[in-house]
């Protein structure tokens, strides 16, 4: 008698042995296998021990994919995401009926035989020499893990998917190998538990942990008699004996494993009699997988957190190796993004913007001093329905954005003043600063060539003011609170278009597909396409006293063995002196205090910010920030047709025009009051900056304006500027219905841009 292993059955090399003599000499394995006669022919090759041994016996069992939970800051559920649902868990946590119930179903003797159950090949031999083909297999719940193994390894490619489920005898005693070696080096109840873990059991389910939440929507631990029945038949044919589509063949399946576990004394006949009688009853919990479940309305957050990942070397060296371990899942991944800050975004957007309105909103918040993303949602929701996007309004391009990002407007024009200031410019500066002008020509580019002013259609590139009434001189901070734009424009061709270049590139600010900004004189009307992310963090340096911090939205991330994995953390670099920043502060505390953004100043803390109106109105922006949180909202159309929002009704609303503090304004003002709600509230540094006296001002040394003609009651953001009293101007325009359908007339550009051409 050969020598027994502990568990019952034969040694690996006993195993191996007499399984080849019965191979060699009689083909019992081939109708064992319920392998088809033909493959016979390949058994003289394969079936010698010379060619068993040179089969490496090294089976390299890999980490089984599982689902990866993504959390926001404070540990709540933001989304769930897999390549395959599962969710490993030990054999302690496996109701014993369904330990029972698979081993009786799948391999009743799996206690007592080896690797390979000689009896159960005997017994298929002769089932299907009486059914006259392959009816029956005899592999053991080993050889079927093993073969669940080399399924899961293929992943999604469809080839080795097939190869590793195909009937061919090189298959088949591959398998028999690496389950003499799997038996001996795991035992038979890490086997079962591996098995449980591995195995498919329809429904998207993968492991007997999801499969016990997805019918039942409890734990495996507690699967009742009946309920375990039912996953244990499952596993044979997962279409066929779904329960979900055809309940009446997942109950005669049930019961023969019922059946099948009295027969075996694992249950008494009367446990089995009493759970067929017993309906199926389900509690089914959907399938739900990916950034399209996230709560919150934080699918965009979620997506920018997936993008985030698979873009950073600090998680792979190569995509793919990034995207495999992603795939690999069963990562908790804990996120920056604040649970009020979302709550509160999404709020200010319902109000004031409504999903299936022909314009869209996104709105962006991150923390200064540490670039943590705090808040990013938008007006169409993720998804695939009507009024929904994949695309997130609020990142660049290869974070999952729009092609191009979104034109600026006057938000830009605090870049401008920070480079000027940065090279020793005083705030008090004081330009002509006409209604109208010729851009200057040549302006220095940061190569050394010039910037020329070329005529088109004969006409020199102009700029110009919004209304006929801002005619300069102006001061640094009457110009930003007015927007004025031949201010920035002749600040631009005084101090070269290179400063400019280079303060942009240390606030992180480039186009949303990638490209360096164009060096034109343009750039200081806002006609670089940026996103709102980008917008925001850069905002956020000038609250930092200067110092940028790179975007994160990751603060930790461990794997499905609790091992903390690095993440990617902000690099914080001075982009500017404190007294700069601390100079663009006060100068656009007074664009909230008395400018065109003061429909956005809060009034229980301080703030700051810009608004930005672009050509044709197809954008409007309001970029703001407290010295604890910076948020950037942006208003316009979102697909490839561009909308003027005149004339228009946005979230039950009718607006006549709408511009940067009459829209985007009251919702940054909305959603950044929630998002500081009960925090601490602390204050700017500032610095005075004294008006200098103009010539031809009589008003405390600001120009004098004509009248304006008062607003038209009851219309939002129509004819008068957001954030001006009644009767007078903001941001660049006029009340009144006077202002011209193109803010700057007499530039002529080509599609979509504003400002002069760029030669050489």
């Amino acid at each position: 008698m050969g020598k027994k292993r502990s568990g019952g059955g034969l040694t690996g090399s006993q195993q191996a042995a007499k399984f080849l003599g019965v191979s060699v000499l009689s083909g019992v394995v081939l109708a064992g296998m319920a392998i088809p006669a033909a493959g016979a022919l390949g058994l003289a090759a394969k079936g010698t021990v010379e060619g068993f041994d040179e089969i490496p016996a090294n089976l390299k069992t890999p980490p089984l994919s599982q689902r990866t939970t993504i959390l926001d800051s404070e540990g709540g559920l933001i989304a769930t995401v897999y390549s395959r649902d599962r969710q490993v868990v030990p054999l302690t946590a496996i109701s014993p009926y369904m330990q029972k119930a698979i081993v009786a179903i799948e391999d009743s003797r799996f206690y007592e035989h080896g690797a390979v159950d000689l009896k159960g090949i005997l017994r298929a031999v002769n089932r299907n020499a009486q059914e006259g083909g392959a009816a029956q297999g005899a592999s053991t719940l080993t050889q079927q893990y093993v073969k669940n193994v080399f399924v899961e390894e293929a992943g999604d490619d469809e080839t080795k998917v097939r190869a590793a489920q195909e009937k061919s005898l090189g298959r088949k005693i591959r398998e028999l190998k690496y389950a003499i070696q799997v038996e001996e080096e795991l035992g038979k109840k890490k086997i079962l538990e591996n098995y449980l873990n591995i195995t498919f059991f329809g429904q998207q389910a993968f492991g007997i942990e999801s499969a016990a939440q997805r019918y039942f929507s409890k734990p495996a631990k507690d699967l009742t008699l009946e309920e375990s029945a039912l996953l244990a038949g499952v596993v044979q044919s997962p279409s066929r004996y779904d329960p979900v589509n055809d309940v009446t063949e997942a109950t005669k399946r049930r019961n023969l494993v019922l059946q099948r576990m009295a027969d075996i004394k694992d249950i008494s006949q009367a446990e089995a009699d009493a759970a067929k009688a017993k309906p199926v009853v389900l509690k089914v919990t959907k399938p739900k997988n990916g950034c399209i479940t996230a709560v919150k309305g934080a699918g965009f957050f979620c997506d920018y957190v997936k993008n985030s990942f698979l873009t950073d070397a600090v998680f792979g060296k190569t995509r793919e190796e990034r995207a495999k371990v992603w795939n690999q899942g069963g990562l908790t991944i804990r996120t920056t993004l604040d649970p009020q800050a979302q709550d509160a975004a999404n709020e200010s957007i319902k109000d004031h913007v409504y999903q299936e309105d022909s314009i869209a909103t996104a709105v962006t918040m991150v923390q200064p001093g540490t670039g943590r993303v705090l808040a990013m949602g938008q007006s169409k929701p993720y998804g695939f329905g009507k009024n929904e996007t994949q695309i997130n309004y609020s990142v660049d391009k290869r974070m999952g954005g729009s092609n191009f990002g979104f034109q600026v407007g006057s938000t830009f024009k605090p870049f401008i003043a920070a480079a000027a200031i940065e090279r020793g410019m005083p705030p008090t500066k004081v330009y002509p600063a006409p209604n109208k002008m010729d851009y200057p020509s040549p302006v220095q580019k940061c190569d050394g060539s010039n910037w020329l002013n070329l005529p088109v259609n004969g006409k020199l590139q102009t700029a110009e003011n919004e209304t006929e009434d801002e005619i300069g001189p102006y001061a640094m901070r009457t110009a930003m609170e007015k927007s004025i734009n031949t201010y920035f424009v002749q600040m631009i061709s005084e101090i070269g278009l290179c400063p400019v270049t280079e303060m942009t590139q240390k606030l992180g600010v480039v186009s949303a597909n990638g490209e360096k900004l164009v060096e034109a004189p343009s750039i200081a009307l806002g006609s670089a396409e940026l996103s709102p992310l980008t917008m925001a963090n850069a905002y956020a340096t000038f609250a930092n006293r200067g110092v940028y911090c790179t975007p994160v939205a990751i603060e930790s991330i461990t794997d499905a063995h609790g091992k903390a994995l690095a993440v990617p953390k902000a690099k914080c670099d001075r982009a500017m002196a404190p007294e700069t920043a601390d100079t663009i502060n006060t100068l656009l505390r007074g664009v909230v205090d008395s400018g065109t953004g003061e429909r956005a100043g809060l009034t229980d803390r301080d703030s700051a910010g810009k608004t930005g109106t672009t050509d044709s109105r197809y954008n409007a922006w309001f970029v703001g920030y407290t010295p604890n949180i910076s948020g950037a909202v942006w208003v316009g159309s979102g697909g490839a047709k561009k909308i003027t929002m005149e004339n228009i009704e946005i979230g039950g609303r009718y607006y006549n025009k709408v511009f940067g503090g009459g829209l985007p304004g009251p919702i940054w003002k909305d959603a950044i009051t929630g998002a500081l709600a009960g925090r601490e509230a602390p204050a700017f540094t500032t610095v005075s900056i004294p008006e200098p006296a103009l010539p031809g001002a009589g008003n405390g040394g600001r120009p004098a304006t004509s009248p304006s003609r008062p607003a038209k009651p009851g219309k939002p953001g129509g004819d008068n500027k957001p954030g001006e009293r009644p009767g007078g101007t903001t941001d660049g325009g006029t009340t009144g219905g006077t202002t011209p359908d193109n803010p700057f007339p007499g530039i002529s550009m080509p599609p979509g841009m504003i400002g002069g051409r760029d030669t050489e």
